[in-house]
């Protein structure tokens, strides 16, 4: 914990704002320096809280196969400078020089082989013991003011005199677990400019008659997101229908667009990849002739799928394969490539992974993060205008924004 006085005269304190993962690496990083005394605010009772809720509390740190492509904002190639300074490789180094055991999954995602994100979080926290670092929690930041060379860092109870300050507040996404938009304000102060913010990585809201029926059934899709005839995004991987849309990393690839565009038609293959499908149920209504239309899917699709697909196709769910005509036959294969849904948006904030949008990134210097407006002020992570797919992409960005921020422009 830390007192109200901070003066360390012969070393520059350094004060990071924010105890989420850009933050705890830029902390760790900016220690590495013995000539740095590092102080890490953060608003909630703990540090590392979001981290807890990621990849299903999994904690999905990284992607191996994080590329420029990847990443979002109105710099496209903003995220690249940093990713090319601390990649992939380098985030697995380090985790694995604090003991931490991890695996590469599907896609290239990365989790802690305990497969529990308390894992990540403790062995960061346990980093953060060290002699030149204080961390004080419960603490948020109110004003960061400049003073000729310096910052006064103000919290309820504090004035910190602070040589150097990385702001690395988060964005506005997940609330529950310490979404705010404290940095977006107190970096205006300062004269940046943020985009607009929205909701991505975030459920599909759709009509809900098919949707609703099919709560909790999942399956391998292919998504496309099409407006006014125009296809806006695709993806492809594992999807989750809710009682209001969509879910899963197939919907949350997609849903930046969504947040967007809050309309247009989401057509979902439920069968990527597989070919003569009008053959196969051709063959089953020869085979069995007395099956009810509603199975003619069976074994092909989850249960529950397959009979809604029947029903979204037009056929009648009782009638017998064996009165099924040709016409019917091919209703119901189209209808297992395109399951067009009516999109409606997506859901909130509060439930949302990641924020589209943030501080604009004109005003950041790409190889060192310093804002090109106040010399010594850094801005790392998720306040910025940058995010990532579904997959771990944007914990590594926190991984590598967070490291270059550390290094205070060296």
């Amino acid at each position: 914990m830390i007192s109200c006085t901070t003066a360390v005269t012969d070393m520059n304190t350094v004060v990071i704002i924010g105890g989420g993962a850009s933050g705890m690496m830029a902390a760790l990083t900016a220690a590495e320096d013995k000539n740095n005394n590092v102080i890490l605010l953060e608003r909630q009772q703990r540090v590392g809280r979001k981290l807890l809720s990621t990849g299903n509390g999994r904690c999905n740190l990284s992607n191996i196969n994080a590329a420029p492509a990847n990443y979002h904002g109105e710099q496209a190639d903003f995220a690249s400078r940093v990713l090319e300074r601390f990649t992939p490789a380098d985030t697995l180094a380090f985790f694995d020089k604090l003991g931490l055991l991890t695996e590469t999954e599907y896609g290239g995602r990365v989790y802690p082989l305990s497969n529990s994100a308390n894992s990540v979080v403790d062995v960061l926290r346990y980093a953060l013991e060290r002699e030149n670092i204080s961390v004080k929690t419960s603490c948020p930041v109110r004003e960061i003011a400049r003073r000729s060379e310096s910052f006064l860092v103000k919290t309820d109870d504090c004035e910190i005199k602070a040589d150097f300050v990385i702001v690395s507040c988060g964005g506005a996404a997940g609330a529950k677990v310490g979404g705010v938009t404290d940095g977006y304000e107190l970096l205006k102060a300062l004269g940046h400019k943020r985009t607009a913010l929205r909701p991505a990585l975030v459920q599909l809201l759709t009509d809900p008659t098919y949707p609703r029926a099919l709560k909790g059934v999942r399956v391998q899709a292919r998504l496309r997101l099409e407006l006014g005839g125009e296809t806006l995004s695709e993806s492809s991987g594992e999807l989750q229908f809710t009682e209001a849309g969509l879910s899963g990393p197939a919907a949350f690839d997609i849903s930046r667009t969504a947040s967007a565009i809050g309309e247009g038609m989401v057509h979902i293959d439920l069968l990527p990849g597989v070919t003569e499908l009008e053959d196969r149920l051709r063959r089953r209504c020869g085979n069995n002739p007395d099956m009810a239309a509603e199975n003619i899917l069976t074994g092909i699709l989850h249960s529950r799928l397959g009979k809604m697909v029947v029903k979204y196709s037009g056929v009648s769910l009782g009638k017998r394969l064996r009165e099924l005509d040709d016409t019917e036959i091919t209703a119901i294969a189209r209808a297992s490539s395109d399951f067009s849904l009516e999109l409606r948006g997506v859901e909130d904030f509060d439930h949302a992974q990641v924020t589209a949008g943030g501080i604009k990134t004109t005003g950041v210097n790409p190889e060192s993060l310093e804002s090109w407006f106040v010399p010594h002020l850094f801005i790392t992570g998720e306040l910025l205008d940058v995010d990532g797919d579904c997959g771990g992409y944007n914990l590594q960005w926190a991984w590598s924004s967070g490291y270059i921020a550390g290094r205070l422009g060296k």
